[in-house]
């Protein structure tokens, strides 16, 4: 059975995209009801995603609404692939409700924007990086949850090894220098880094501890990109879980303070020799 009873992410973006479009194009409620011959019940369970709405449905809305090939394709893919089971599913026991949400927006997402303060980003872990980083932060979980946990981090990287989406991440040096899990480890990690670098949708920087403060300082942050004219979204985690922002307003600030880093930390020539610096010194430990 499964532990949440909403509406999952696809069918809540698929109702607030399909609603979004109608207003736009300045397509009334009664226009809908009389196109597709709905009652205006029907509308509002739909645009508030209180009810399923078919693949062919979409396709006449979007018509209706003026929607072009690009956006009309990915809210029929969503649709679709909101009435089956997420390939994530399978581990529900081990992760919490809110970061199910997570990983079914990533699921759909063209580009993720990182910026880390202490750690590396997720969709460029190694698994014994994983494991050591949860160690620490969940100490509590047993070690099949993790394990669990660390597959699902993993598999949670096969679109963007297959070239499904893209990355721009920004790490800051502090997270280089940090002594998570063995020397082993880390040299692994690091050596991870440079490899992601050869990456032709992956771009690396590094944010160098020379660079002094900046506008997201303390504030690490990642922000998912899909098809226009879907809006970005922002998210942030915490000690007591993760903060979903979706508001333009405070998205855009979040864009901004990204720009900012990207001007701010040293290009991929740069963050190179810094990565290879630090690996040197791991490696002088091992």
């Amino acid at each position: 059975m499964s532990k949440r009873a909403q509406p999952t992410v696809r069918k809540r973006r698929l109702a607030a995209t399909l609603r979004s479009l109608r207003d736009q194009a300045g397509v009334s409620p009664e226009q809908v009801m009389e196109e597709l011959d709905w009652s205006r019940s029907k509308v509002s369970k739909v645009e508030t995603a209180n009810m399923g709405v078919s693949v062919s449905d979409v396709r006449v809305l979007c018509e209706l609404y003026g929607a072009d090939y690009k956006i009309t394709e990915w809210l029929v893919k969503t649709a679709r692939d909101a009435k089956r089971r997420g390939w994530w599913a399978s581990y529900n026991d081990a992760m919490p409700s809110i970061f199910e949400d997570y990983v079914e927006l990533e699921s759909e997402a063209t580009c993720a924007h990182y910026f880390e303060i202490d750690l590396i980003p997720g969709l460029l872990q190694t698994a014994d990086y994983a494991v050591a980083l949860m160690e620490t932060t969940s100490p509590e979980a047993a070690k099949e949850t993790t394990r669990a946990r660390a597959e699902l981090r993993m598999r949670r990287q096969e679109r963007l090894l297959s070239g499904e989406m893209s990355l721009w991440a920004i790490i800051d040096e502090s997270a280089l220098l940090r002594g998570t899990g063995t020397a082993e480890t880390r040299s692994g990690q690091i050596r991870r880094l440079l490899d992601a670098m050869d990456l032709q949708n992956v771009v690396l920087q590094i944010l160098p501890l020379r660079a002094g403060s900046h506008p997201a300082s303390g504030s690490p942050f990642g922000q998912l990109h899909f098809p226009e004219p879907i809006p970005s979204v922002v998210f942030v985690d915490n000690v007591a879980g993760s903060l979903y922002i979706e508001e333009p307003d405070e998205v855009a600030r979040f864009s901004t303070a990204f720009d900012h880093l990207r001007a701010t930390a040293v290009d991929a020539r740069e963050s190179r020799k810094l990565l290879t610096a630090a690996l040197k010194a791991v490696d002088a430990e091992r």
